[in-house]
């Protein structure tokens, strides 16, 4: 995990995901040594968020795969690593065929030869070489990022000018390189939970060269960005930040300069950083002069259940606080989830009338564009959540939202705590009761005949699409007689079934 820049995390991954290949064995046969450098490769590529080829990673991958292909009719180890380390050499000759600023610039990527050198170890010794032999190459400085490496022309002994002497240093779009960990909290602020994929989208929306590994106690995070402040902002709540690093690739590149008198490459004209990160091709988007520094939206959603969370993170909202009728959210909750967000405008879905005066606290007190979509069910917010479109104003999408919030008949399944005579229905406790927008309008010792009951009375009006989501502990075989009953009973209705995972409630139902 004390691994630095792009190339060094990734290496680091390929040497994680190869120790959980190899756990378990005091020694590896061919076999299972190819399997643990294809765990590694596995691993690597998980971590990184856009992968590039032409890379450590590509160099990393064919030798893999090369080596799962012929260990079994290679089965002395010190064989099949030749046979790797010379696939390695030659997809790293290729490289600059996939990118296209390498070949410019007549060299290939520093972390794919760093490879190269490291499996020459591997073959020295499992061969019982004392040297290992020089492989001279000309070397790139990582092309995700400028550093303050050199590189050679392809053909010539001396050192021409550094690669990295083409670029404008004013076309870095991302100047800071940061690299940190985190330290987990044994417990997070209410509501809070580390999401990997909701995190990794927050950075990248002004960052790139994203890395997030987490590794349970400690997550690693690795960024190019304009605004380490609040990347470090983003980070706080989940835990201590430790071994933070900043470096100014602008102040690196000025440096670089200084040192070098810059000299045009075999490739021609100065490159700008964009070009650079794409791999030569045209830079897609805007100038810097009009790039955002926040992103347009975000969107902050309450959920009870691991399930329905997932479903609102699935689509589009930024953050998810945990939230039911025993456990809502507080205003500093809000306040943090608004405060994480780097956006110019938030919508916040409370999902639950009680929860509603809360989230406009919060919108009140927190000084930024915030936007309450009053939203009383997950139903209703789910529903709000598919109208919001990003490339439509601010204020048409609270339209949107909330006139599809307002359309959903929203149900609830639950069960009755006490004795009770409510609009006619004798309800026991432990009886199933149906609820449907906030009226009870069944009750029965049997979940089957509550739901069939609660579901005539939300289609009495018609209905196009039935959302059902379970709740934790439903069974399968409840939940399929109840989807064949409405399949016969309502047919031209289109059903959904998801996994919602939310206590208290077997079944939350959304009619639209």
């Amino acid at each position: 995990m004390g691994a630095r820049g792009n190339s060094g995390v990734i290496l680091s991954q390929l040497f994680r995901g190869f120790a959980r290949g190899a756990a378990g064995h005091a020694e590896l046969n061919a076999v299972q040594f190819a399997a643990a450098l294809q765990q590694g490769v596995d691993t690597a590529y998980k971590s990184v968020v856009k992968p590039v080829e032409g890379t450590i990673l590509t160099v990393a991958r064919e030798a893999a795969r090369h080596a799962v292909a012929i260990a079994r009719r290679t089965p002395d180890i010190a064989a099949l690593m030749r046979e790797v380390l010379a696939k390695a050499k030659e997809t790293l000759q290729r490289t600059p065929d996939m990118l296209p600023i390498l070949k410019q610039v007549g060299v290939v990527d520093s972390g794919g030869q760093g490879l190269v050198h490291l499996y020459e170890g591997f073959a020295a010794y499992l061969s019982g070489e004392a040297a290992v032999e020089a492989f001279e190459m000309p070397v790139a400085a990582a092309v995700i990022a400028p550093p303050a490496a050199t590189a050679r022309p392809a053909g010539r002994a001396e050192a021409a000018a550094p690669a990295q002497s083409r670029l404008a240093t004013e076309s870095i779009e991302f100047p800071y390189d940061m690299e940190f960990f985190i330290r987990r909290h044994e417990k997070l602020a209410a509501g809070m939970r580390f999401d990997r994929e909701w995190f990794t989208r927050a950075l990248e929306k002004d960052g790139d060269s994203v890395i997030v590994i987490d590794d349970g106690d400690i997550i690693k995070v690795h960024v190019h960005s304009r605004k380490p402040g609040d990347v470090l902002n983003l980070a706080l709540p989940y835990g201590e930040l430790i071994d933070i690093r900043i470096l100014n690739m602008r102040e690196q590149h000025r440096e670089l300069l200084e040192r070098e008198e810059p000299q045009p490459g075999p490739g021609g004209p100065e490159l700008a950083a964009p070009e650079v990160l794409t791999g030569g091709a045209p830079a897609q988007g805007v100038s810097l002069e009009q790039v955002h520094e926040f992103a347009p939206y975000g969107i902050v959603a309450v959920a009870m259940g691991g399930g329905i969370a997932d479903i609102f993170l699935r689509h589009e909202a930024d953050i998810v606080l945990s939230g039911g009728q025993t456990m809502n959210p507080s205003t500093e909750d809000f306040l943090q989830a608004i405060e994480s967000l780097s956006a110019e405008r938030i919508y916040l879905l409370p999902n639950n009338g009680n929860v509603i005066l809360t989230a406009q606290q919060a919108a009140e007190m927190s000084g930024r564009s915030v936007t309450v979509i009053p939203t009383r069910s997950i139903p209703q917010g789910l529903a709000a959540l598919l109208a919001f479109n990003e490339a439509e104003t601010a204020e048409r999408n609270e339209q949107r939202m909330r006139g599809a919030a307002e359309s959903v008949r929203s149900g609830e399944v639950t069960l009755a705590v006490r004795d009770s005579t409510i609009g006619g229905l004798s309800i026991r406790e432990g009886d199933y009761i149906g609820i449907m927008d906030k009226e009870i309008v069944a009750a029965s010792g049997s979940l089957q005949e509550t739901c069939r009951t609660l579901l005539a009375k939300m289609l009495e009006d018609g209905g196009e699409l039935v959302t059902v989501l379970t709740g934790e502990g439903t069974s399968d075989d409840e939940t399929a007689a109840l989807s064949d009953w409405l399949k016969e009973a309502y047919p031209d209705a289109e059903l959904e079934v998801f996994e919602g995972g939310q206590p208290l409630y077997p079944y939350l139902i959304a009619v639209e």
